[in-house]
């Protein structure tokens, strides 16, 4: 018989899924109102839907592979919350009708928001580091506030973020420069490793 889990560990889950990234235990709470609590934390993790560690005293989670599949499996089967307005019910009713079509296109509910939480990511990063428009930042300090993502999938972003020709990728001409982080954070584009990244306003 499958696992029942509680609604606050169904939400977590489904944050999760849409956040794509490690989130801390108190943002699940401060924001959401998820109080993932130890025993439904271990039942998730012992099912493999979620990974969770500590980090400077504090727990962070995130969501597996097991666990974004079970979210689309569930979509479907979520009910409408008891005690819930008219305009509740008519958006649980509109996810209900859209599933099928999401399904039959083989979409998944992370393929909806991760690629463009990722670039919104570097460009936040972006933004956060840069003194001002088109100022070029090192790739190794806008990976380090990527939250975790995937190298790969950063790199297919940044890629294609450069194809609209607002966005650009520069090596550090001055080699001797270079630290072991560059090094690490470097894109290869042809024979030429990419340290550097700068972003026009569009």
């Amino acid at each position: 018989m499958p696992e029942k889990y509680g609604t606050h560990e169904k939400a977590a889950l489904f944050i999760l899924t849409l956040e794509n990234r490690e989130v801390p235990n108190p943002e699940l709470t401060k924001d959401y109102g998820v109080d993932l609590r130890p025993a439904g934390r271990d039942k998730l993790i012992g099912a493999g839907l979620l990974n969770t560690w500590k980090e400077n005293r504090r727990l962070v989670h995130r969501v597996t592979e097991a666990g974004i599949a079970w979210c689309d499996s569930e979509l479907d089967k979520l009910e409408t919350p008891q005690r819930q307005g008219p305009l509740a019910r008519v958006m649980f009713e509109l996810l209900r009708r859209m599933v099928p079509v999401l399904r039959q296109h083989g979409v998944r509910l992370a393929d909806l928001v991760a690629p463009a939480d990722l670039e919104a990511l570097i460009r936040g990063a972006y933004h956060e580091l840069s003194v001002g428009p088109q100022d070029w930042v090192r790739l190794a300090k806008v990976r380090s506030k990527l939250d975790g993502a995937d190298r790969g999938e950063v790199d297919e972003v940044l890629l294609s973020m450069t194809r609209t020709g607002l966005v650009h990728l520069a090596p550090i001409s001055n080699r001797k420069t270079l630290t072991e982080a560059d090094h690490a954070a470097a894109i290869r584009i042809g024979s030429e490793d990419k340290h550097l990244l700068a972003i026009e306003e569009s």
